[in-house]
């Protein structure tokens, strides 16, 4: 029986079009429309976002705000890459190395993990 469970919730989320940081269904705008269409775009995105996510959970209190405020800055710039596949991994990849950065250089120094 819980196999069947299982089976059943996996099936119920194979259908759903969506990245890590935003649903898919609901993409309003060209950039987010093409990240959800190129599926290297989808996985930039999954990355990004989990590393937004225990970028978040690591930094102080005070860094997150700054945090935040550079994911939004971020997102705007993304915006600006419309349909553009190469801007836009050109954006992920930046802002990938932004956010490894900040776990390399504020989270692994405090280890041993």
């Amino acid at each position: 029986m819980p196999r069947l469970i299982i089976m059943l919730a996996l099936l119920s989320t194979a259908g759903t079009a969506s990245a890590a940081s935003f649903d898919c269904a609901k993409a309003a705008q060209q950039d987010e429309r093409t990240v959800c269409r190129v599926r290297t775009l989808n996985d930039r995105d999954v990355r990004m976002a989990t590393l937004y996510a225990l970028d978040l959970r690591f930094v102080p209190m005070g860094g997150r705000d700054v945090l935040k405020r550079d994911q939004a800055k971020w997102l705007a710039n993304r915006r600006t890459c419309r349909g553009n596949v190469v801007c836009l991994g050109q954006a992920y990849d930046r802002r990938i190395s932004a956010l490894q950065a900040i776990i390399d250089t504020r989270v692994y120094p405090h280890g041993p993990f």
